[in-house]
C-alpha cells in the first residue's frame, strides 16, 4: 500500500484518501475479531463434515487432489460472491467491501465482520466430497492473496490475461457503480466463471468507474458500514403494511424495497458525481494518523502475543480496537459529541489499564494503548484551546 501510494504521488495520480483509507484498514482489522474469538460455528459445522459425511474421494498425497480444490473453490467463491450480490441478507454482509469510494490495495482490506453467519455453507460440500483440511485452508488463503493486488487503478488491460483471470481492470468494473458496470465479475481468481455464466462486463474506455455503492453509506464508522444494511431491512419489514413483504425483504433481490415503504421512504437516487469528503484540519489529520499508527501497533502486539493471552484478555482489547477507529470515524465526521465520547474512553481505558490488573503493566499491548489514551486526551486539551473544528459544510468532493 506504500509502495502504491508513493507511486501515486509520483505520477500525480494518487488514489488514496486519508478517511478512506483509515476506515478501510479498520473495517479489515476488526473483520479478524470475529474469528479469533470464535464467534459462530464454522469450526463446529467443518469438523462434522469432515469426520462424519466425508466421502473422501481426494487423497491428500495426490497433486490432482490440489489442482482440483483450488479450481473447486474458486468456483464456489464465484457461486457465493454472486449470490451475495443478488440476495439482500447477503448482501448486508458483504457490502461493507464496497462502500469504500476510493480503489486502492487498502480496498481490499474491507472485509465483512459478519460473514460468518452464512459462509460456511457455501464451502461445506468441498469438504463433504473430501477435500483434505490442509488443501482447503491452503488454497482458501491462495484465492484470498490472490484478490489483494487487482484493487487498484495503477494497474492497465493485461491483454490475452484479461480472458482468464480476474485482472485490476475487470475487478475496477465489479466495483464501480456505474449503471453499466452493476452486478459483473464476479470470479476470485478465474474470470473464465463469469464468461461462461453471462456475468463478465469489460472496462470500457469511455466509461470510467466511479466507486462505491448505489446507496452511498456517507459515513466513516466502521460499526455501522457492518449494520447499516440489515438495520434499514429491519425498519422496511416493520414500516411495510404487507405481511409477505416483511418476510420478503430478508430474502429479495438487493434493490428491492416494498411499494409502501419505498414511496413513503424513497431511497437517495445515484450519486456519480461527488464522494463523501468531510472537511477537517490539518490538526485533526496528524491525530487521525496517530490513531491509524496506535491500531496497528497493538493489533500486530495482540496477534504476536495471542497465545499467551486468556480469552477474556483477547475481548477487551478487541473491544478497545473497535472502539478506538469507530470514535476516530464519527471524529472524522465532524460529529460535535465525538471529543467527549474520546476523552471518556481515554479515561476509562486509563482507569481499567491501571486498576483492573486486567493487563500486566509491562505488557506490549498495555503500554502501547496507555500511549495512545494520553495523545488522545492531551489531543482533546488542545483541540479545546485551539478550536481545529471545521464543520459539517463541504462535505462532499467532485469525482
Amino acid at each position: 500500500m506504500i509502495i502504491e501510494f508513493t507511486y501515486g504521488v509520483i505520477i500525480k495520480k494518487n488514489t488514496y484518501r486519508l478517511n478512506d483509507t483509515f476506515v478501510s484498514i479498520s473495517i479489515g482489522l476488526i473483520s479478524r475479531f470475529p474469528v479469533i474469538l470464535n464467534l459462530g460455528f464454522n469450526t463446529l459445522i467443518f469438523s462434522l463434515a469432515a469426520t462424519t459425511f466425508n466421502l473422501k474421494l481426494l487423497p491428500l498425497d495426490s497433486w490432482v487432489t490440489w489442482v482440483v480444490g483450488f479450481v473447486l473453490y474458486d468456483l464456489t467463491y464465484y457461486v457465493q460472491h454472486r449470490l451475495h450480490h443478488e440476495i439482500k441478507l447477503l448482501w448486508a454482509t458483504h457490502i461493507v467491501h464496497h462502500h469504500g469510494e476510493e480503489f486502492n490495495l487498502s480496498t481490499a482490506l474491507r472485509q465483512t465482520s459478519t460473514g460468518w453467519l452464512w459462509k460456511w455453507m457455501f464451502y461445506i460440500p468441498m469438504i463433504v466430497i473430501g477435500v483434505p483440511a490442509e488443501v482447503f485452508i491452503t488454497v482458501g488463503g491462495l484465492n484470498l492473496l490472490y484478490q489483494f493486488w487487482v484493487h487498484t487503478e495503477h494497474i492497465p488491460k493485461l491483454g490475452f490475461i484479461e480472458k482468464i483471470f480476474v485482472t485490476p481492470s475487470n475487478h475496477r468494473v465489479h466495483h464501480a457503480k456505474n449503471p453499466e458496470y452493476i452486478d459483473a465479475n464476479y470470479g476470485g481468481v478465474f474470470i473464465l466463471w463469469d464468461r461462461m455464466f453471462g456475468t463478465y462486463i469489460e472496462e470500457k474506455e469511455n466509461v470510467k468507474p466511479v466507486y462505491g455503492t448505489v446507496k452511498a453509506l456517507e459515513s466513516w464508522n466502521p460499526i455501522w458500514a457492518n449494520i447499516e444494511v440489515f438495520y434499514n431491512m429491519l425498519l422496511d419489514s416493520v414500516r411495510t403494511k404487507k405481511w409477505s413483504d416483511k418476510i420478503k425483504v430478508w430474502y429479495a433481490p438487493t434493490y428491492w424495497r416494498p411499494d409502501d415503504v419505498a414511496k413513503e421512504y424513497p431511497s437517495k437516487p445515484l450519486n456519480l458525481q461527488t464522494k463523501y469528503n468531510p472537511k477537517i484540519s490539518t490538526t485533526s489529520k496528524i491525530y487521525v494518523v496517530v490513531q491509524m499508527i496506535g491500531i496497528m501497533f497493538i493489533s500486530n502486539a495482540l496477534f504476536s502475543q495471542i497465545s499467551t493471552l486468556s480469552y477474556q484478555e483477547i475481548a477487551v482489547v478487541s473491544i478497545i480496537l473497535t472502539l478506538i477507529p469507530t470514535l476516530t470515524g464519527i471524529y472524522m465526521q465532524n460529529n460535535a459529541n465525538a471529543l467527549l465520547a474520546i476523552s471518556i474512553f481515554s479515561l476509562t481505558c486509563i482507569g481499567l489499564i491501571l486498576w483492573s490488573n486486567l493487563f500486566p503493566v509491562n505488557s506490549l499491548i498495555t503500554q502501547a494503548a496507555l500511549i495512545l489514551m494520553l495523545i488522545n486526551l492531551s489531543f482533546v486539551s488542545i483541540h479545546s484551546i485551539n478550536g481545529s473544528y471545521v464543520g459539517p459544510e463541504n462535505i462532499q468532493q467532485k469525482v
